[in-house]
């Protein structure tokens, strides 16, 4: 286990408020490279009228991708932003309502918003970098300041 105090201080909060037929991952990865924002939480709700959400299978080390069909309610968007190789990127997950109260959720591929997405980006101070992690082949947080 790897734990990081990482403010004592006022934090910076971004809202960000997607339009309609805007890509969302694309909207909010503009929007903190934009505010030079390196790490944060991100969470939204709003809606879709279609995207790819996916599931990371870990034999073919690669995500599943997953469409998404038609309108559906984004009941839940929880992630974060990181420093990937000096770049801000985020790692999204969604919960997506669809009308017969049926579910589908994964890791945000795209979004196409309808009829808007309201994110809240809070930043956070600590270097919250990912690196490479071969056992998983996936990019994971590995903070630089540690604490146990």
């Amino acid at each position: 286990m790897h734990s990081t105090r990482i403010s004592d201080r006022d934090q910076r909060v971004l809202v960000v408020v997607c339009e309609q037929g805007e890509e969302a991952v694309e909207v909010i990865t503009g929007a903190v490279r934009t505010h030079g924002i390196k790490a944060a939480q991100v969470s939204a709700v709003g809606g879709f009228s279609g995207g790819e959400v996916g599931y990371y299978d870990r034999e073919a080390r690669d995500y599943t991708r997953i469409p998404v069909d038609g309108q559906v309610e984004v009941l839940s968007l929880l992630g974060d932003i990181v420093d990937h190789d000096g770049r801000a990127e985020p790692n999204l997950h969604a919960v997506l309502g669809r009308r017969d109260g049926s579910v589908i959720g994964g890791h945000l591929l795209t979004g196409t918003v309808w009829p808007t997405l309201e994110v809240v980006i809070t930043e956070v101070v600590a270097d919250l970098g990912k690196r490479f992690d071969p056992a998983t082949g996936i990019a994971v947080i590995r903070p630089t300041q540690q604490s146990r």
